[in-house]
Order: C-alpha cells, then sequence, then structure tokens
C-alpha cells in the first residue's frame, strides 16, 4: 500500500511539472512560430513547420489564409520536384511575382499591402525571393540519406546526454532531500515544520527540471526532421487557435468584457491567494500565538478567522487590481450567498458551534464525555468537528452543533471525582448488618476506589424477591468506571460467599383454582394405549435428584386445586415411569406402529439406525394423550434410564429435528 500511494504521488509531481513546463515554456515557441493565423488581416507562409512570411488579404474574396494556403502548396510541390531550386523575381504589366524554375511555376504575387515601410514591390520581392530560396534548399536537403544518418546521430547523443542529466538531477535531488532531513528533522529546531513543504518542493523543483529536459530534447529531435516538425507545427497552431478562442472576450461583467481564459487566469490567481494565505496563517500561528500561552484550540481558531479575514480582503484586492468592478457582482454574490447559505447550512451551523465551545469550554481535549449514545475522550476539537475516542479505541467524528443540540455528560468538566453505584440483592432473612459489613469489605484496598468521600451502603427496599441495596463509592479516572464496576461485582460476590449471604434467583409460585378436578387429574395421568385406562405416573424416589436440572433457578413446580372453596389438593407432575410402562413404551415405540428408525442423513454425514426428536414427541404425545412438554419429558427420562441417547452425546432430549438412537441398536452402527 505505501509503495501504490509513492508511485500515486510520483505521478501527480510529474503532471504537476510537466503542466507547469508546458505553460511556461511551451508558448513561447509557438507565438515565435506562428503569428494570429485565426486573423483575417495577416497568415503565414509555412515551409517543413517553419514560417517564412506573412501575406495580406488582396480582398474578401480571397482572403489571406486562402492565399498562404495556395503559396504553401506550391512550395511542396517545389521540394518534391527532382529539379534543382531556382527562384526569379518577374516585373511586368505593373505586376511583381515571383517565379520557380524551370517552367516559371507561379509561388506568389507581392501586392501594395504586402509590403513593408520604404520598400518598393520589387524590393521586397527579392527579399522573399532569397527567404524561399534558402528554405527551399533547406528541405531539398534534410531528405537526402546524408542529413538523415547524421540527424539520428544527433538525436541519440541527445538521449544519451539526456539521460546522464536526468540521472545526475535524481541523485542531486536525493542528496538534497537528505541534508533537508538533516537541517529540518530535528523536532526542537524552528524550522521543523517546514520540512514537509521543503521537502516537497524539492521533489517538484526535481521533477519539473527532468520533465523540462525531456521536453527540450523532444523539442530538438522533432526540429531535426521535416516530417516531425510540420507535426510539431500542427499541433502548435491547433494550441494557439484554441488559446485564442478562449481569449475572445465573451463574459460580460458591468462595462467590461473577460475571455474564459482570463477567468482560468483569475481563478488560478485566486487559489494562489488562498495557498499564500494558508502559509502566512501558519507562520502566524507557530511564531506569534505559539508564544503567546493560548490553549491550542484558542490558537486554531484565531489562525482560521484571521485566513479567512485576510482571504477576502485579497481576493477584494485582487478583483481591483483586475478591473472588475465589486459593486457590479452584488447581484450575483446576493443570489448564490441565499443558495450558497441553503447548501452550507449545516457546515455553517458547525463551525459556529465550534467557536462557542473554545470560548465557553463546556469540552475540553481529554475530557470523558457521553453525547447521546457515544461515549469516549475528546481527542480533538476542530472548526467543524470534534474527534471522540471510544472505549474500544474506535475514533468518531461528531458534528460540533450536536454538542450545543443535545444534553452531553461530561464526566471530567470541572471535578473528574464521581460516584459510581452499584446495585445489589440479598434473599429476605439475610442479616442486614452482615450484608453492610460484606459490602465495605469489598470495596477495601480497591486502587481506584477514593478513601474520601467514603463508600457508603444505602438500603433501598424491597423487592420482589430480594432486599435491595445500593453500594456507593466515588473514583478519580471517570473512563475506568466500567472497569471498577466489573471488579467491584467480582468482590461483592466473594464477599457475600464468604459470609454465607444468600444472592436470590426470582421465584413464581403457579395457582390454578377451578371447580373441575377431575379435568385437571386427566391431563396429568398417563394413558396407556392399548387398554386406555388412565395410569397415573408417579415419580420413584430412587431417580428423582437424577432429573433436576442445577444450572438453572428453578420454578415451584406446586400445583394447588381448591375445590368448593375449603377443599385443597397439592398434585406433583410426573417426571418418571416405572420399569414395567418403561418397557412397554420402549416396546411400542419400537413397533410397527411406533417411531420412525431408519438411517439418515444431514449435511453429508450418514446417522445409521436412528429417529427424530420432534417425530418422537408427536409420537409420545399421541400415545399418552398428553402435551407435548409432557412428552419431552418422557423422552429425556429414556435418555437419562439410559434407553436412547442423541447420535453424538451432545444435547438432552428436544422438539427439533435432532437424531436419537436406541443403545440396543449401536451394535448395528
Amino acid at each position: 500500500m505505501n509503495r501504490l500511494t509513492t508511485i500515486g504521488r510520483r505521478w501527480r509531481f510529474i503532471l504537476l511539472a510537466l503542466l507547469t513546463l508546458l505553460l511556461t515554456l511551451n508558448p513561447v515557441p509557438t507565438f515565435a512560430q506562428t503569428s494570429p493565423t485565426n486573423s483575417n488581416d495577416k497568415a503565414p507562409v509555412v515551409l517543413d513547420g517553419r514560417v517564412l512570411l506573412q501575406v495580406r488579404s488582396l480582398n474578401n474574396n480571397f482572403t489571406a489564409e486562402n492565399r498562404a494556403r495556395r503559396i504553401n502548396e506550391a512550395l511542396a510541390q517545389v521540394v518534391r520536384s527532382p529539379n534543382p531550386v531556382s527562384i526569379e523575381v518577374n516585373q511586368e504589366a505593373g505586376r511583381t511575382t515571383i517565379l520557380s524554375q524551370p517552367g516559371s511555376h507561379h509561388l506568389l504575387t507581392v501586392t501594395d499591402a504586402d509590403l513593408l515601410p520604404e520598400l518598393t514591390a520589387y524590393r521586397q520581392a527579392q527579399i522573399w525571393q532569397d527567404i524561399l530560396e534558402r528554405a527551399l534548399v533547406q528541405a531539398k536537403f534534410e531528405r537526402s540519406p546524408a542529413y538523415i544518418r547524421q540527424a539520428l546521430g544527433f538525436v541519440l547523443g541527445a538521449i544519451l546526454v539526456a539521460i546522464a542529466i536526468h540521472v545526475g538531477l535524481l541523485f542531486l535531488g536525493k542528496w538534497v532531500s537528505h541534508r533537508l532531513r538533516v537541517w529540518l528533522g530535528q523536532p526542537t529546531s524552528s524550522f521543523h515544520a517546514w520540512e514537509d513543504p521543503a521537502q516537497f518542493m524539492v521533489r517538484l523543483a526535481r521533477l519539473g527540471l527532468q520533465g523540462g529536459l525531456w521536453i527540450a530534447i523532444a523539442y530538438y529531435v522533432t526540429d531535426l526532421f521535416p516530417a516531425s516538425r510540420i507535426w510539431r507545427y500542427e499541433f502548435f497552431d491547433f494550441i494557439a487557435k484554441v488559446f485564442g478562442i478562449l481569449n475572445a472576450p465573451v463574459i460580460s461583467l458591468g462595462s467590461s468584457k473577460y475571455s474564459a481564459l482570463e477567468l482560468l487566469l483569475l481563478l488560478g490567481l485566486t487559489v494562489g491567494l488562498w495557498f499564500a494565505v494558508s502559509s502566512l496563517t501558519k507562520l502566524f500561528k507557530s511564531y506569534v500565538l505559539a508564544h503567546t500561552g493560548a490553549e491550542p484550540r484558542l490558537q486554531e481558531v484565531i489562525t482560521v478567522l484571521t485566513q479567512y479575514v485576510l482571504t477576502f480582503l485579497g481576493l477584494i484586492v485582487l478583483l481591483q487590481i483586475w478591473g472588475l468592478d465589486v459593486g457590479s457582482l452584488t447581484i450575483i454574490a446576493s443570489v448564490l450567498g441565499v443558495g450558497i447559505g441553503f447548501g452550507v447550512q449545516n457546515i455553517a451551523n458547525n463551525f459556529i458551534s465550534g467557536i462557542i465551545i473554545t470560548f465557553e469550554r463546556p469540552i475540553q481535549i481529554g475530557d470523558f464525555v457521553k453525547v447521546g449514545e457515544l461515549l469516549g475522550t475528546v481527542e480533538r476539537i476542530g472548526a467543524r468537528s470534534t474527534e471522540i475516542c471510544t472505549l474500544d479505541q474506535v475514533t468518531i467524528i461528531v458534528p460540533n452543533s450536536r454538542f450545543l443540540e443535545t444534553e452531553v455528560i461530561n464526566w471530567s468538566h470541572g471535578n473528574p471525582i464521581s460516584r459510581l453505584r452499584i446495585p445489589v440483592g440479598v434473599a429476605y432473612g439475610s442479616d442486614i448488618d452482615k450484608v453492610q459489613t460484606a459490602l465495605i469489605e469489598a470495596v477495601k484496598n480497591h486502587p481506584e476506589v477514593l478513601l474520601q468521600p467514603p463508600p457508603q451502603v444505602w438500603f433501598q427496599g424491597f423487592g420482589e424477591s430480594s432486599l435491595d441495596f445500593d453500594l456507593l463509592v466515588w473514583t478519580g479516572e471517570p473512563k475506568k468506571q466500567f472497569k471498577v464496576k466489573s471488579d467491584l461485582n467480582y468482590r461483592i460476590e466473594a464477599c457475600l460467599r464468604h459470609h454465607t449471604i444468600e444472592i436470590p434467583f426470582p421465584q413464581r409460585d403457579l395457582h390454578l383454582r377451578s371447580p373441575k378436578l377431575d379435568e385437571i387429574f386427566n391431563l396429568l395421568l398417563y394413558r396407556d394405549a392399548s387398554t386406555s385406562s388412565p395410569r397415573s405416573i408417579e415419580p420413584t424416589n430412587g431417580d428423582q435428584s437424577n432429573h433436576t436440572s442445577h444450572s438453572q433457578p428453578q420454578e415451584s413446580l406446586a400445583t394447588t386445586t381448591e375445590i368448593s372453596g375449603s377443599v385443597s389438593r397439592t398434585i406433583t407432575p410426573a417426571k418418571t415411569l416405572t420399569e414395567t410402562e418403561i418397557e412397554a413404551l420402549v416396546a411400542a415405540m419400537r413397533g410397527a406402529d411406533g417411531v420412525e428408525i431408519k438411517d439418515r442423513r444431514y449435511r453429508g454425514n450418514l446417522y445409521p439406525q436412528c429417529f427424530i426428536g420432534a417425530e418422537a414427541v408427536e409420537w409420545l404425545a399421541q400415545r399418552t394423550q398428553g402435551s407435548r412438554q409432557e412428552a419431552i419429558r418422557i423422552g429425556q427420562i429414556l435418555i437419562d434410564s439410559g434407553i436412547i441417547h442423541h447420535v453424538i452425546d451432545d444435547y438432552p432430549f428436544q422438539d427439533d429435528y435432532s437424531f436419537y438412537r436406541f443403545y440396543r441398536d449401536d451394535r448395528l452402527v
């Protein structure tokens, strides 16, 4: 990732350097070679990419461009001709013409519009004759094999020299960067903050020089060959035409008209003004505000305000120098201001909120705060937003307006000491004096609990299942409150266990009142399917303890039934079966009308000779004419009795798509 980032930065430097050199250097040869070709008054006569002379229009029907095009075609025809070059001036019938011999091919006619001051038509023709003759001789020579071989040698030599200079600039840039690290890299240096900008400028200068070097080599190489010179001239001519279009005044501001190119230049100057003001404000912050002793947040706000004010004033001055009437922009600025105001109202709200936070200081860097559901430490307060680092070390950016529009809990504001409340419940009948003693012992010698104010135990009230107490302690580091609570909970549990104080679990008694006692009995009786005679499922004393889970709080299973208001009996639901009943039930389950026992596949695994728990529950519920809950209990009795088991011995009996197998079928697996 770092390598990709470095490559991306290099390409940005290269493009920036090339653009800078292209805008600063290349227009010079372009405009030196070309005069305004888009003008109706003049047009250049060009041979092999070199401008020889300028001609003017004869009339509206024969413009300078048409005239120059014909002359260029005639010169190209002379270059392609195998005959030696011979140019003559002919003067007859009041016309002065330039001809190409042999054959007297007409090249151009010298008109009064073409004459320079104090020159006659014949003298002008002689000057042009000399220019054209030398250009044609040079054009023919550059197409000879001897010249081409010589030019290729020049190209090779130029490339080798460019490579050597390129490598030299590379090593020079590395050396300068190393010296800058030595001079500015020390944090104690007064100019340490300028190390990165200086390194950037060095890299930019190196890439600019290297780019300019290869552009110069490319210009030199293309100037050696006629074909490449023609392509270069056409490219520069196209660029000149584009600049001519962009330079046409098409935008009216006040009483003046401006071109698109001028507006682009104004935009570039505005960007340059912004960077200049930014550098100036950084210097102001580093060498002025840093020595005032103000807090960093206040320094940042003053820096931002200073930057905005200087930018605004500089922009006004720049527009005045440019010639723009600022008063004419009032209406446009008002319309844009309304639109921008609606678009950036949230940004402005957060920015103003940041200023208010800076001066009122409800939160500061390092405070432990809670904003809505966010809980963490304030890491940075910016002009628009504030960074909060949560306890999970996740940085969250919060808009400044939230600190003024919603409730904010700041444990560090003013005095960081805060009180923690830890609720504790004990069983009814516990000695409350021993409870108070145990809770006070739990907080002794904890490093995060303050001795003053001392810990307190408050008796809050009588709960549904417990006596409710609150342990109140004080801590000086709010961000550690959750760890302190966890530590104290561990200690409280150990101290209560040491003092044999019970921590209760919720209990409920279920009382059923019904005049139909027989129906309630029938719901809890086991019915044999073959005889249809009801037989109660009575618990056996020996297996009672084997089927009670000790991992979860158990609700009271006692069921009280009252008849006629005075008679009451207590019925305990069945949990086990007699051995005879179990044998009959197993025989029925494995019989023809019992559960389906077969090989089954699940997720690519084969489970032989097993049945599905949900199907067994359905069969048991129908067999006993009871509920599915009673059927699940019977299935668990079969597991506890060592008759069936889960295929991987990992689950109790459940009413779902689980596989179970009879132990007697294990020998078939």
